[in-house]
Order: structure tokens, then C-alpha cells, then sequence
């Protein structure tokens, strides 16, 4: 799969969801603060299975970060509970709009980690599909359950030692905003600044004012501004992992091959002796 064929628009996912067997949709709407299952149960798309981001699509948090990678074991259990079956299409969604949560991406990356081929994120979420006149139910659905095997691992990461190998020698990208990334505040980690070497570029750059990710030939020039090139690597990291995936997304969609620093910086500043960097430097 290559480009924009990472996405479905709302318009093409309707038509998908009228065949006799539709692609299984996940919800994975999510806030730092929670919210998820209740805007499900408020409304969702028709079929859908909620999954949670924090208890599904990551591991307990601890040494390794907010969100480290799920359990393999208890990954294919959720997703099976999902109705995720091997070989089949699937769609997953959050809220949508602007800046992104990075949450789909966050379900899109993992399930492709996990050897998923087929698996879509819908382009500018929940909102991009009730703009466009989607239906919406609140109608839990009790989907057969599904027989994927998980095959961790289909997907580069990098460890806080390989962050830095590639903040040396390619292009490490910290999707958080500008003053995070700054070292000016710090809502939710205790420590506040940046890996040395990293090149800042919110995820929100990546999407329009709808949330709907930007052409690749648009994302591919903002790279290029940041020295991203083919011959060079690159990993994206954000605070937990969530909204780098944003960024690991649209690399993708560029055409790159990025990894993902799945710890990113909660598990960064775990070890006192990484050093820390503040300021501009490395902002696009």
C-alpha cells in the first residue's frame, strides 16, 4: 500500500459499509483525559467496535513509557474481541479535526506492527464523516468474534538509543507543539525540553483545517524542509508515542519508511543521564 492508500474518505468508507461484507471499522476515539467510550456510546458509525487506546492498543504504563506496545497476547485478544479477522480490511477512526489526537494513527500503526496488511485510518475521522452526512447509530454492535493471529513486529521502532543514532545520523522528528518541544512547559511529563538533535514539526502540520491529511506531495515538500530524504533515516516521537504516530502516518503516506519511538519522551526521561536540550534549535 502506498500513498493515500493508507486512508478512505467518508464518502468512499459509506460505500464499503453497503457491501455484504463490509470492512470492520474500530473506533478509537481518545483524549488524554478520557472520553472515548462515552462519545462512542453518544454515537459512532454503523458496526463499529470500540477499542481503547490505553488498555488495547498499549501496554501498562511504567519503564517504558505512557504508552508502550501492547502485549502481543492481549493485543489479538482485543482485536479478535474487535472482530478482526486475518485478511480482512479494517478501518479505524477518532474524533477527527484539528490538531490530531493521533489516535487512529496510533490503532493504524499498532495493527500494522501487529501484521496487519490491510488497514485503513478514515481521513479527517468523525467529523470529516458526520460533515459528510455518514450515518450514525448508537447501536452497540456484537460482531462475530474475529481469528487474527498478531505477528509483532512488522513495523521499525527505535529504542531512546537508537532515537539518538538517528537524531545523528538522519532526521528525528518530535511531533509535539513548540513549546513543549521548546522546554517552556511541560503539562503532563516531569521533565521538560527535547532529545538533542531532534527537528520539530507538529503533528498538526500534517493535517488541512478539516483534519484531513495534507496531499502527499505537500507533505513530502514540508520533509524535505526538515532534510527528511530516502537515503536517510527517520523516526518521529511525540510524549507517549500517540501523536508521533500522526507523523509516522504521513511520512508514510510521503512515501518514507519511518520508525516510531514507541517510548518517546516519557520513557526518554527516564534515565537521568540522557541529556536534555531546550530552546529553538531544530525547530522547522
Amino acid at each position: 500500500m502506498t500513498d493515500r492508500q493508507h486512508l478512505v474518505d467518508a464518502v468512499g468508507l459509506v460505500g464499503e459499509l453497503d457491501r455484504d461484507d463490509p470492512p470492520t471499522v474500530l473506533d478509537v476515539r481518545w483524549t488524554l483525559t478520557g472520553g472515548g467510550r462515552a462519545a462512542f456510546d453518544a454515537g459512532h458509525l454503523p458496526g463499529a467496535v470500540f477499542l481503547d487506546l490505553d488498555a488495547d492498543l498499549a501496554g501498562p504504563p511504567g519503564a517504558g513509557g505512557r504508552h508502550p506496545l501492547p502485549d502481543p497476547a492481549a493485543l489479538q485478544a482485543a482485536l479478535r474481541r474487535g472482530g478482526v479477522r486475518a485478511g480482512h480490511p479494517v478501518v479505524v477512526y477518532d474524533a477527527g479535526g484539528t490538531p490530531p489526537t493521533g489516535a487512529a494513527a496510533r490503532a493504524w500503526w499498532i495493527l500494522r506492527w501487529a501484521g496487519l496488511a490491510d488497514v485503513r485510518v478514515l481521513d479527517g475521522g468523525y467529523a470529516a464523516w458526520t460533515a459528510a452526512g455518514g450515518p450514525v447509530t448508537r447501536a452497540e454492535a456484537t460482531p462475530i468474534p474475529g481469528d487474527v493471529t498478531v505477528g509483532a513486529g512488522s513495523l521499525p521502532v527505535v529504542d531512546a538509543t537508537g532515537a539518538q543514532a538517528v537524531a545523528a545520523d538522519g532526521v528525528l522528528i518530535d511531533a509535539r507543539v513548540p513549546a513543549r518541544f521548546r522546554g517552556e512547559t511541560e503539562p503532563v511529563d516531569p521533565v521538560a525540553g527535547h532529545i538533542p538533535g531532534a527537528r520539530n514539526q507538529p503533528a498538526a502540520e500534517t493535517v488541512d483545517e478539516a483534519g484531513r491529511l495534507h496531499p502527499p506531495a505537500l507533505l513530502r515538500a514540508g520533509y524535505a524542509d526538515l532534510g527528511v530524504r530516502a537515503d536517510r533515516p527517520v523516526a518521529a516521537y511525540c510524549g507517549s508515542g500517540v501523536t508521533a504516530a500522526q507523523t509516522a502516518l504521513a511520512l508514510t503516506v510521503a512515501g518514507f519508511e519511518p520508525a516510531l519511538y514507541i517510548g518517546s519522551w516519557s520513557h526518554w526521561i527516564t534515565d537521568p543521564e540522557r541529556a536534555v536540550a531546550t530552546g529553538e534549535e531544530g525547530s522547522s
